[in-house]
């Protein structure tokens, strides 16, 4: 993958940043451009044998909330205040929740059923990974996990840095109000997420400057560790733009999650969606680009 200069993250991390809110293969015309970044130095530490994971439980579904405005047209390539409605025509007979937050004003410029509970499939592992280096953990495989979704880094690390624990420190320190452990403590993917939380949690990596986690987060690769496509979503609605993603996917308990999170120049973006399992990964990954380029402005 290509790299773009370091200088921007500095850019990133001094104000001017914002964020994106995951699945099988489908074609892209043009590769997007993650953002380079310096990584943190952090003390190596030994990683324990991995706690099996698995997929995460179905959210209940909601109905469109009564407070979603109508969309305002904006100009090519920036963002829009997109209704509700509009979101559901994509997703069809999934879910979907979404937030684009301004980072430079401050200020929200879309917000869809921004508080509704989701499982977090791989989303939780930004929060292992800020406890892992908080902890004085391994760098290197703290940014692996990240980049290529690696699931038996992230079990090791749950194991390693307090399971369950993980989850409600960080609700606690970054004041999360929808986030919570997984029942079956085990089972790192089931925690419940909101969009809302996540964009409070881009929040917190862009102002404290976590290096590491953002530098993982830009060089985040195509495919992921266990050879699924996680180019869906922001990568390919912001092809040619600089972005940071972490994706989340999961199946079938009894549903499909799709997530896509991150931050598009100074737009942090979070898109959270779940779909029935007839729905494939395909499809499902084609309708959450949309959403993203639809929440664009593309």
């Amino acid at each position: 993958m290509r790299k773009l200069s370091g200088i921007f993250l500095v850019g990133l991390c001094l104000g001017a940043v914002g964020a994106v809110v995951v699945t099988a293969r489908h074609s892209s015309a043009a590769v997007p451009q993650p953002i380079a970044a310096a990584e943190f130095v952090t003390p190596t530490s030994a990683t324990p044998t991995p706690t099996p994971t698995s997929t995460p439980a179905p959210a209940a579904k909601t109905e469109p909330s009564a407070s979603s405005a109508t969309s305002a047209p904006a100009a090519k390539g920036q963002p829009a205040n997109v209704n509700a409605a509009a979101l559901d025509n994509i997703v069809g007979d999934g879910e979907v929740s979404a937030v684009v937050f301004d980072r430079e004003r401050g200020a929200v410029v879309t917000s869809v059923r921004a508080d509704r509970a989701y499982t977090s499939a791989s989303l939780v592992k930004l929060l292992i990974a800020l406890s892992a280096l908080e902890q004085g953990g391994p760098v290197a495989d703290v940014q692996r996990m990240l980049s290529r979704s690696d699931d038996d880094l992230a079990s090791r690390f749950w194991t390693a840095y307090g399971g369950p624990s993980i989850v409600t420190h960080w609700t606690t320190k970054l004041g999360l109000t929808g986030t919570r452990p997984p029942e079956e403590p085990g089972r790192w993917g089931d925690t419940r997420i909101t969009a809302s939380d996540i964009v409070r949690i881009y929040r917190y990596l862009l102002d404290h400057k976590s290096i590491a986690i953002l530098n993982a987060l830009h060089d985040a690769t195509e495919r992921g560790a266990d050879g699924f496509r996680q180019y869906f979503g922001i990568p390919d609605a912001a092809a040619g733009q600089q972005w940071a993603v972490k994706q989340g996917w999961s199946c079938c308990r009894p549903t499909r999650m799709l997530h896509t999170t991150g931050v598009v120049g100074h737009y942090i973006v979070v898109v959270l969606t779940e779909h029935p399992a007839k729905v494939d990964y395909a499809t499902g990954s084609r309708r959450v680009t949309e959403i993203v380029s639809t929440l664009l402005g593309g």
